[in-house]
């Protein structure tokens, strides 16, 4: 099965129902096919099967319509996250090798700069505006309504989702179309819902939540897209469209329950919120149940390397939890039925329940590797099973908990940032010596990027200035949020610097000029 063939199966089934809401735009999924075989088709006329086709966009329709479309045409969807620097663009863009760039207006001055070091970028194709080499919608009408007539693999590379590693440097995870398809299925067989949900997606499209949408349409459901998350238009978003399922990180919710505007609109709709990319805080939950008490609660658990999620945490076990055990919320969850989940030591033997190890998975939704890195790849599959990276226990009860991460990754509002790329960008400063880069808790954002440093004693350099060095080098949710000097950074014996240790410094005495 190809991820292709879920709008076709819809478009059988309800070829009528609305597909995709999108602000004052409503397509069907009739609509949707057709679109999307023209585009396949259209693709095949600038490029040759087995090239990668990169998206530079805010969420909207034509986002969705490459989600499909791309993998139809036998090529790899490459995702760009828009909220990157362009010099961070340009070192995915020369690794991924895409022959064709689908942008927008807003980024043709980002394109133009980029442009000149990826010379593989034959076309660039602008969606609803002028100016790249061809307009969207022009190149769409140069393609027939039908199916394409050369099926790819289904072991072929279908999307490309770039996410960074222990180095700090992008990887490209390779997912097929058995690999997208595979978690859409796992992710199906525990989905809590009606018969013709309508879904409010705020997530943005090129991160790997974006499984959630043919997943969605597998089951014929409507999806309510939203352009970026804003919390009044979520709100009105549930209002307007009778929104019945609603998704985002914890993040997102504790914004809605801040909101002022919350008792403003009519949510009776809703019956159902998920939530993932951060543990949930337990009295962001209680707010929530308190304020929608008939609305039931899940989350998921998975990464960019597994198509999606592998571990889910039902409403049920949410509504055991809010009955005393609020531990349970710490959880991410029990495995999904189609994939293997192990906690393991060093030499691969599981860990006994209660004791920490590393989180590893395999099924055919995981990865079939990255990009052009072989090495990567063989460190990541040591074993045969796909190494996560996250220190996990389970209890007796099946429950996985995240305990820690092996690769010092920070989550802050969802979106990923490793430590080790920030801290490579502080070291290009003159005035540092050592810098350790942590992530602290954070009510609002799950997690916040302090930098701790060690400066040179006649640099005089100030917390704004290092700020606003890393922001002119980083996409600015990467950038720390406070940096702390210090005379000495902390190491162990062989000088590998204690984060831990910071860690538990900053707890005790947050966000002091020094320490």
């Amino acid at each position: 099965m190809l991820i292709s063939d879920i709008p076709v199966m819809s478009a059988h089934h309800h070829p009528e129902r609305v597909a995709i809401q999108f602000q004052d735009r409503a397509m069907t999924f009739r609509e949707l096919r057709d679109r999307a075989h023209r585009l396949a088709q259209a693709l095949t006329g600038i490029a040759a099967p087995g090239d990668r086709i990169a998206i530079l966009a805010e969420n909207c329709p034509e986002y969705i319509e490459c989600y499909y479309a791309v993998p139809s045409a036998g090529m790899a969807l490459t995702f760009l996250n828009y909220r990157l620097s362009a010099r961070e663009l340009t070192y995915i863009l020369a690794n991924a090798e895409p022959s064709v760039l689908v942008t927008e207006p807003r980024y043709l001055a980002t394109v133009d700069e980029i442009r000149p070091a990826v010379p593989s970028i034959k076309h660039v194709v602008v969606i609803g505006g002028s100016g790249g080499d061809m307009g969207y919608e022009d190149l769409l009408m140069r393609g027939s309504p039908e199916e394409p007539a050369n099926r790819p693999g289904e072991d072929e590379v279908a999307w490309l989702l770039y996410t960074s590693g222990t180095t700090g440097l992008p990887k490209g995870a390779m997912l097929s179309h058995r690999n997208v398809v595979a978690a859409v299925l796992n992710s199906a067989t525990r989905l809590e819902a009606g018969v013709a949900e309508v879904c409010l997606f705020p997530w943005p499209l090129y991160h790997v939540a974006g499984f959630i949408v043919p997943l969605y349409h597998m089951y014929g459901f409507t999806l309510v897209l939203m352009r970026s998350y804003d919390p009044g238009e979520y709100l009105a978003s549930i209002e307007r469209y009778r929104v019945t399922s609603a998704s985002g990180a914890p993040t997102m919710l504790n914004m809605l329950l801040q909101d002022p505007r919350i008792g403003d609109y009519d949510l009776s709709s809703l019956r159902g919120i998920g939530y993932g990319a951060a543990p949930m805080p337990a009295e962001v939950l209680r707010r929530a149940t308190d304020r929608w008490p008939g609305v039931g609660f899940n989350t998921v658990f998975g990464m960019t390397e597994l198509s999606g999620n592998v571990m889910y945490f039902s409403r049920a076990a949410h509504e055991a939890a809010l009955r005393g055990n609020t531990g349970l919320l710490r959880s991410v969850g029990q495995q999904l039925p189609l994939a293997r989940v192990r906690v393991v030591d060093d030499n691969m033997n599981d860990v006994p329940v209660g004791e920490p190890g590393e989180l590893v998975v395999k099924g055919e939704q995981v990865t079939l590797g990255y990009w052009r890195n072989d090495e990567a790849t063989r460190e990541a599959f040591r074993g045969g099973w796909f190494h996560s990276g996250d220190i996990a226990t389970w209890d007796e009860n099946g429950f996985l908990y995240i305990v820690d991460r092996k690769k010092d990754m920070i989550v802050t509002g969802g979106e990923n940032v490793y430590s080790r790329e920030v801290e490579e960008v502080l070291y290009a400063h003159p005035a540092i010596l050592e810098a350790a880069v942590i992530g602290l808790p954070d009510e609002m954002w799950g997690e916040q990027v302090v930098a701790v440093v060690q400066a040179r004693s006649d640099s005089g350099v100030s917390q704004d200035e290092l700020i606003a060095f890393c922001r002119e080098r980083l996409a600015s949710y990467k950038k720390p949020r406070h940096v702390v000097f210090t005379e000495e950074l902390p190491k162990n014996a062989s000088g590998k610097i204690l984060k831990r240790e910071l860690r538990d410094r900053l707890r005790s005495k947050p966000f002091q000029a020094t320490i």
